[in-house]
């Protein structure tokens, strides 16, 4: 059963209250990682100073919530995360989980199964570190090379968190050889499928893949809209593939984009800089519609698919 709700940084909101939902996107990322003297340490304000215009312009665009996806390893920050919420209309959705392999705390690297799922369980449902933030889904990440011995306890602590909590499991998987054997190993621990993000499946060039995991029930994100190192037209081929075979319930459509970089005096990531929220709204969404895909279609992607993820299931709904 899927609750009428999702679990956002100032509590519960609603899910008939919201719109277009960005499913996959950073506001504060340290790719430093845990280890650094300096991870993940900023000023909150400044912080808001610099992300605010991109929150407005989304705002103005239409987005009502945003999922941030930089969780334990790479920056979560509550500090930051809670002003945020607090000075942007947009409802922010915060992640517990963990990163990959080379990003995981010490302080987590001994614990089992049990006890990890425990955690996460209890960031969904209490509140993380003490606090009245609660997470509203589990994020994880699997390795370039493989699913490693402590990524894989990973996905079983986050298959029984799942159960348990009602919140959907969203993974980083580089390609679709690493989607099957996460599947895997989720589905020995009864994991459902339909409570699985398939996030970056747009690395995937094999549509076949896209297709087999979709009818399975596993939600397909596409996530590089606006992206400079993406074809937007190859990721719109992709989308229109699965809308033909008639499995547009099992899309999410996403930026990947941001974020506040604590490494960088300014905040501001080398490279691209900080690619802003709306580029689904103003350019993809322009393009699906030229080939033809409806104003519904539209609305099931972007609006009713990634509010069906993130609503809470299961046992806690």
């Amino acid at each position: 059963m899927i609750s009428g709700y999702v679990q956002t940084v100032q509590g519960p909101v609603p899910t008939a209250e919201l719109g277009l939902i960005l499913p996959h996107e950073h506001l504060f990322t340290d790719l430093r990682g845990p280890h650094d003297d300096d991870y993940a340490i900023a000023d909150p304000e400044a912080v808001g100073r610099v992300l605010r215009s991109y929150l407005d312009e989304a705002h103005e665009a239409g987005v009502t919530a945003l999922v941030e996806c930089s969780t334990v390893g790479v920056g979560r920050n509550l500090a930051v995360l809670r002003y945020l919420a607090e000075i942007t209309p947009i409802h922010i959705i915060a992640p517990t989980g963990v990163y990959r392999h080379a990003y995981i705390p010490f302080s987590l690297l001994e614990l089992s199964v049990d006890e990890l799922a425990r955690r996460w369980v209890q960031e969904i449902i209490e509140g993380i570190d003490g606090t009245s933030l609660r997470a509203g889904f589990i994020k994880l990440a699997v390795s370039d090379e493989g699913v490693t011995p402590l990524e894989e306890r990973n996905l079983r602590a986050a298959a029984k968190a799942s159960w348990e909590s009602g919140a959907v499991v969203a993974s980083h998987t580089p390609n679709g050889k690493l989607f099957q054997q996460q599947m895997t190993i989720l589905e020995e621990e009864g994991h459902d499928p339909g409570r699985f993000i398939w996030v970056h499946a747009n690395l995937e060039p094999d549509l076949t893949l896209h297709l087999e995991a979709a009818r399975r029930g596993v939600y397909v994100e596409f996530d590089a809209v606006g992206a400079e190192w993406q074809s937007q037209e190859t990721l719109a081929d992709y989308t229109v593939a699965l809308l033909d075979a008639d499995c547009g319930e099992q899309i999410l459509l996403s930026h990947d984009a941001g974020w506040y970089d604590p490494a960088q005096p300014d905040g501001i990531p080398t490279g691209e800089g900080i690619r802003g929220y709306v580029e689904l709204i103003e350019t993809f969404i322009p393009m699906l519609r030229r080939r033809g895909i409806s104003d519904e279609l539209i609305h099931q992607m972007t609006v009713s698919n990634p509010a069906r993820a993130f609503a809470l299931s299961g046992s806690a709904a």
